[in-house]
């Protein structure tokens, strides 16, 4: 598996967390959650894009 492969189910996983931190009211959670998945997606574009340098 690719390293963009794994940050994609990295940031569905996440996506999954937020949404169940968000059913049963964990809103710090969800937040925390939420700029993880922020950073992942950012990751993982920059993977796609061939830029290794801003992945980290």
């Amino acid at each position: 598996m690719s390293r963009g492969d794994e940050l994609k189910e990295l940031a569905s996983d996440l996506s999954r967390a937020v949404e169940t931190a968000r059913r049963v009211g964990l809103p710090t959670t969800v937040y925390l959650l939420s700029m993880a998945l922020v950073e992942v997606k950012e990751a993982a574009a920059a993977v796609d894009d061939g830029d290794d340098d801003s992945a980290a």
